[in-house]
């Protein structure tokens, strides 16, 4: 067996859908053994997102291997006795459990970390909900466009003025949120392994939501004026928006702030004219925004996005295509800092995994195996528990597993 950072660690995935699961994929991609429980019938819900209306249409069961790549599968029952006394058993060996199970369910089900603590009291609890560990709506279900996107205020920061929420799309606040369950677990680990004590980790979509736009709540909570912020919503800053160009496709400015920058831009812009301009100072500018974006959109409609992206290539303007997701399939710079790779087991039916933004130079990660199919490991790991063939058969036969 390979040597990996987390080889030896195991993780029991006892959660549904995204950000959980996404939190046990990392772990498993620097080579934690991690086991995803999922319950008879259909199993998880991440197999079928591909189907969701909202998300691309495809052949292959996309999200599913990319979550659960690199891990094993097995089918549980937790509303029988003999599931839990498995789960149980699992329990009392693993390093880690990450849940997002609704409290209402976990409590039911006797998944509370007060519940299972007993069982490995050095075990680290990963707990994951919508809302939050405490308050009036700890119990709620949520989603990330619930809990992420609305519930955060998010969903209303984005839009502009004078139109509806900007509605968020599947998966865009589970990923983040899985990013920060696993660093809160590889936390947790670092202390246990100083200290010798497990402990319960906790984050929420909510929480991620709001750390997602706390540049702007931050400064709301000290007091600063909202209602001048969203008045300027109306009317961007010139030199921090989007403009459009000849082919159809947008620039972004950002940060062009200091009058260097400003000559270089209209140098860019063959439009030196503009600093002369008395409207365009930099103590007149901000009241003048409005005109100044007009003039630079009459400039860059002129040509195509590739033609200004060459001219700004060597001023250092602060600039950017916005970019269409098609085209990150051939992206050399996401292929080349492996932020989607090709995956080497012919068993894994896409040509390329997106994969998670964490990269450190001295650690291997584990390249992409297929993900389980639904029970695929159940027999396998009973026999590591130490249940015999006829036992195993029995639970088969009751629909335990």
């Amino acid at each position: 067996m390979d040597d990996y950072l987390l080889s030896g660690l195991k993780v029991l995935d006892v959660a549904t859908v995204i950000a959980a699961p996404a939190a046990a994929m990392m772990l498993a991609d620097f080579g934690a053994d991690v086991i995803k429980i999922e319950q008879p019938g259909d199993g998880d819900m991440l197999r079928s997102i591909k189907d969701v209306p909202e998300t691309p249409e495809a052949a292959d069961d996309y999200m599913w291997q990319m979550d659960c790549r690199n891990k094993r599968g097995m089918v549980l029952d937790l509303k029988t006795p003999a599931g839990i006394e498995v789960l149980h058993k699992l329990v009392a060996q693993c390093d880690v459990f990450i849940t997002n199970h609704p409290y209402p369910v976990r409590e039911s089900l006797g998944l509370t970390y007060e519940d299972l603590r007993p069982l490995k009291p050095d075990m680290i609890y990963a707990s994951l909900t919508a809302y939050g560990e405490k308050g009036p709506e700890r119990d709620r279900k949520g989603f990330d466009q619930l809990a992420y996107w609305a519930r955060s205020g998010l969903m209303d920061l984005m839009r502009a003025p004078g139109t509806p929420p900007v509605q968020g799309l599947s998966g865009m606040g589970d990923h983040p949120t899985g990013v920060a369950l696993y660093a809160g677990i590889v936390t947790a680990l670092l202390h246990r392994e100083r200290t010798g004590e497990g402990g319960m980790v906790h984050t929420s979509l909510l929480a991620n939501g709001l750390w997602s736009c706390s540049a702007i709540v931050q400064g709301i909570m000290a007091d600063g004026n909202a209602g001048l912020f969203r008045e300027m919503r109306q009317a961007p800053p010139s030199m921090m928006r989007v403009y459009r160009c000849k082919d159809d496709r947008w620039l972004q400015l950002n940060m062009v702030r200091n009058l260097e920058l400003f000559s270089l831009l209209f140098m860019g812009l063959e439009a030196t004219h503009l600093l002369a301009d008395e409207r365009f100072k930099p103590e007149t500018m901000w009241e003048n925004r409005v005109a100044l974006g007009e003039e630079i959109q009459k400039i860059l409609v002129t040509r195509s996005s590739d033609e200004w992206l060459k001219v700004f290539a060597s001023s250092d303007v602060p600039v950017n295509r916005v970019a269409v997701v098609e085209e990150k399939k051939t992206d050399p710079q996401v292929l080349q800092n492996r932020m989607a790779v090709p995956p080497g087991d012919p068993g894994i039916g896409v040509p390329l995994l997106v994969n998670h933004p964490i990269k450190v130079t001295s650690v291997q990660q584990v390249e992409p195996k297929p993900p389980p199919q639904h029970g695929e490991h159940s027999e396998e790991i009973l026999l590591e528990l130490g249940y015999d063939e006829g036992m195993i058969r029995e639970m088969r036969d009751r629909g335990v597993i």
